[in-house]
């Protein structure tokens, strides 16, 4: 990619078993899978899963928090509250994530109307939780 503008590039996701959350990803929310089996290897710290073709998020296993020292305190993010990530999808992403979901048997809130975000006027949203208690939100525009 050539173009260097602003881009969300990734999000760590602090998580209990990556292989598992890995696996969550890939069924019940239609992400790619990155590096699995790299990690199950002992090859790589921690597996991904591909949002799209620019935004990644990486399953860090809590494990890692000892060696989370590039800033004074970093370690102690493991847990820290971040209230929601929120993906945008387009319309027929959106149903099919809400039907994967359901199918895994995945709590989800009910679907609200009309909220606000980076691009306007979202038309409909609804939020839902991984094994490791992070938050998503998933919403279109369309």
């Amino acid at each position: 990619m050539t173009d260097n503008t602003a881009r969300l590039d990734h999000v760590v996701l602090w998580v209990r078993d990556p292989l598992a959350s890995a696996g969550f990803y890939e069924k019940a929310v239609g992400l790619e899978p990155l590096r699995v089996t790299e990690f199950a290897a002992g090859t790589t710290s921690f597996p991904s899963v591909r949002l799209n073709d620019e935004t990644i998020f990486d399953l860090a296993p809590l494990t890692m928090t000892g060696k989370m020292n590039m800033l004074p305190g970093a370690a102690d993010s493991a847990g820290h509250p971040v209230n929601h990530v929120c993906v945008s999808l387009p319309g027929p992403d959106f149903e099919a994530l809400r039907t994967r979901l359901e199918e895994h048997g995945v709590p989800m809130s009910d679907i609200s109307y009309d909220a606000y975000g980076a691009r306007g006027t979202a038309r409909r949203s609804f939020y839902f939780r991984d094994p490791d208690g992070n938050v998503f939100e998933a919403r279109h525009y369309d």
